[in-house]
């Protein structure tokens, strides 16, 4: 056991100061949490050491990654499977945990279930580790006896989902490097490599052709005003990055990023796969129909897909068919294929099984997407590093010709 002397806030926003025996610090954390208190900071005095600990809650802020939730969906589902309490599953889980964050979450789900909270309603109070699909395929899952099932369906699609996110990081990882590397070369140039040259053709009167007196401008310019053409591009860049926080400037930019040659397909067709799993999954785990419009309307990321699925739940609300929904309104961005399959799904009533292979067809055409997006982008990359070899190139050898033609 440990002594612990802890700063804590009340419900009520009062901060007071206690002392406490714990275990560990999540069972001081606990013990708080149970009262309604939250820490705000404690010492630790252990028994055998002696030793004071001033710690602040930062290591409560861990982030939890993405491929720890799916093990945590998959783990669980897997011993629930096996005949194991939820109770004793979730211990399990909380001592097997190395993510600090986790395992404090797990231990105040499990505190909450003690108090007779169901289990979606205590993960429902981590909205940042669990979103919404989570805490509604869990919910429909212990309302039809079949929780492990839904564990290991929520895995599968996060799963997916990840694996789909980090295929087109994957592609865009390479230009990205290079892009990068070209820039800082070509500064480094303008500031060591330009200047000496140039001042060899000033001392020898050479009359300087276009392209060289471009390369000059340039070069004096992140010479002498580097500084302020550095906070002109961060000022530009925060403020486009500020504006594009804002629902104006999502419309705009996500607009325009459907617009890209070669990119915009692949937008579509990710979010039309993200739509499609995402519903599969809660349609054949039991969420109700307009719910599961509205929860995969918060995974889709492009706010225009998010409209057509905001504008589909309020419609179905209304009686109208999802397919008929999907292939008027969503028209413009889904495929024609995507609204096809779902009026055959709701024509035979397997409209989850429908949508999942929808959502497979669509993960695989994104996958061979991004592999012919690697293999263009880097014959792409060698013109554009080819093009801008040869202007730097021409624009130092046309003064010297110059030279040779004066002599």
């Amino acid at each position: 056991m440990s002594h612990f002397t802890f700063k804590a806030k009340k419900p009520n926003g009062e901060i007071y100061s206690g002392e406490k025996e714990a275990g560990d610090r999540y069972e001081l954390y606990r013990m708080l949490r149970e009262s309604g208190d939250e820490i705000v900071e404690f010492k630790e005095r252990s028994g055998l050491s002696g030793i004071h600990m001033n710690v602040s809650l930062g290591f409560l802020t861990d982030h939890v990654k993405a491929v720890e939730k799916i093990n945590f969906a998959r783990n669980l589902g897997s011993m629930l499977e096996a005949g194991l309490a939820l109770s004793r599953a979730l211990s399990v889980l909380e001592r097997q945990s190395r993510n600090k964050k986790m395992k404090q979450i797990v231990g105040e789900v499990m505190s909450e279930i003690d108090k007779g909270t169901t289990f979606a309603d205590a993960l429902g109070k981590h909205p940042k580790v669990f979103p919404p699909i989570f805490v509604s395929m869990v919910h429909a899952g212990e309302q039809s006896g079949t929780l492990a099932e839904s564990l290991k369906v929520v895995a599968t699609q996060m799963d997916s989902s990840f694996a789909l996110e980090r295929r087109i990081r994957g592609a865009m990882m390479y230009p990205a490097v290079i892009f990068t590397a070209m820039i800082l070369i070509a500064i480094l140039m303008f500031i060591f490599v330009v200047p000496t040259l140039m001042k060899t053709f000033t001392d020898l009167k050479v009359e300087l052709p276009f392209a060289t007196r471009v390369v000059l401008g340039v070069s004096d310019l992140i010479r002498n005003d580097g500084l302020l053409l550095a906070i002109a591009i961060i000022l530009v860049g925060g403020s486009l990055f500020w504006w594009s926080r804002k629902p104006s400037g999502k419309s705009f930019f996500h607009a325009t990023i459907m617009k890209i040659p070669l990119i915009g397909g692949l937008v579509q067709e990710v979010n039309t796969a993200r739509t499609a799993r995402t519903l599969s999954s809660l349609l054949g785990s039991g969420v109700d129909v307009v719910e599961s419009v509205s929860i995969t309307a918060m995974v889709v990321q492009n706010v225009h897909f998010r409209a057509v699925l905001n504008r589909a739940a309020e419609a179905i609300k209304k009686g109208d068919l999802m397919s008929k929904i999907f292939a008027e309104e969503g028209s413009k961005l889904y495929p024609v294929f995507f609204a096809e399959m779902m009026s055959v799904g709701e024509e035979t009533g397997k409209t989850g099984e429908m949508l999942l292979g929808v959502a497979k067809y669509y993960e695989e055409d994104v996958d061979q997407r991004t592999k012919d997006m690697s293999t263009i982008i880097e014959p792409v990359l060698i013109i554009v590093i080819g093009a801008a070899v040869g202007f730097f190139a021409v624009s130092m050898i046309q003064p010297m010709y110059s030279l040779v033609n004066a002599i």
